[in-house]
């Protein structure tokens, strides 16, 4: 589906007679290594378009024109079981209460898999608010953008029924869970809203880069990929306040960003890893090539998706590390 939305916004620059962003990298000499450097630990084969992931003692991953979701045992290295789910599923995955959720676009739902059956035990109407974004767990309940006015659902599994609604920014696509709080990005507002899962209530409202999209809790921050000026924003969650701006390159539709392992990661069509070093606030590592689209961490190692090759990398993070030109 990422693919599609890049091609269809190409599309509509031409007719518009512009050019879409074009994606330049970062420009330090040296950070940028050919992806063919970057040996994988595994490849698993998974036909279709291979998208979002989701990581527990399995790692999970989307599959929007197979209309299922895929299981990756890591102690095998191979996929263990593809479950079908609901029509076109889209916008993230997340895991809690022992269940996979999968939000479905084309049908309007969200399919709950059992993580020990591999078996779909529900599947109940439920809008989504775009196709890239993504949805979270806390310890008590789902989050999931329902609309583009800014409504944010929370979702009580014990009944898989919506029971708060929360008016957070409009153009709000992305939520995480982190730091005790639910974040949500803003694409539309660039901004970052802070919910208090104690309350219902947002407490704080951030402005970020332009058209931030996806976001991730890790390193002790808050950090969001900004699609519309391709740059990385950190967030100190004690303060609330923006503590750094981080040159990526990467503009445009598409991409994800996770934080594990002692860095935050970045992938984008055309630069299918960028490593950043928290502890600096610069990318030091940025691999280039056909590849990524989605990417998580977890289980010791960086999942990436690559969704036009139709596989999933699984990548040691030492290896990154000493991976160079």
């Amino acid at each position: 589906m990422r693919l599609r939305l890049v091609l269809l916004c190409a599309f509509a620059f031409v007719v518009c007679g512009q050019k879409p962003p074009e994606k330049p990298g970062v420009k330090t000499p040296g950070v940028q290594i050919p992806v063919t450097s970057l040996k994988p630990d595994a490849v698993f084969e998974v036909p279709g378009s291979p998208d979002w992931i989701a990581i527990g003692e399995s790692v999970w991953i989307s599959n929007m024109p197979k209309d299922s979701v895929s299981r990756l045992d890591p102690k095998t290295n191979k996929v263990a079981a593809t479950i079908p789910v609901g029509k076109g599923p889209c916008s993230g995955l997340a895991i809690g209460f022992d269940s996979l959720w999968v939000p479905n676009c084309k049908d309007r739902s969200v399919s709950r898999v059992d993580l020990k059956t591999d078996k779909v035990t529900a599947t109940f109407p439920m809008t989504i608010a775009d196709s890239e974004g993504g949805l979270a767990t806390s310890p008590d309940s789902v989050w999931l953008m329902t609309d583009k006015n800014g409504t944010l659902v929370r979702i009580d599994p014990a009944t898989n029924k919506s029971v708060a609604e929360i008016n957070v920014a409009k153009g709000s696509y992305t939520v995480v869970y982190g730091e005790g709080a639910i974040w949500v990005t803003s694409t539309t507002e660039s901004v970052v809203s802070r919910v208090d899962p104690a309350t219902n209530l947002v407490t704080d409202t951030i402005a970020v880069g332009k058209a931030p999209r996806f976001i991730a809790v890790g390193e002790g921050a808050v950090w969001t990929l900004n699609q519309g000026d391709g740059s990385v924003t950190r967030i100190d969650p004690k303060t609330n306040k923006v503590v750094a701006t981080i040159e990526v390159g990467v503009p445009g539709g598409g991409g994800d960003i996770a934080a594990g392992e002692g860095s935050v990661w970045v992938t984008s069509f055309g630069f299918p890893l960028s490593r950043i070093d928290p502890a600096s606030n610069k990318v030091v590592q940025q691999f280039v090539g056909k590849g990524g689209d989605a990417l998580r961490v977890g289980l010791g190692s960086v999942w990436l998706s690559n969704y036009e090759a139709g596989t999933v990398w699984r990548i040691d993070p030492k290896r990154v590390v000493a991976t160079l030109e």
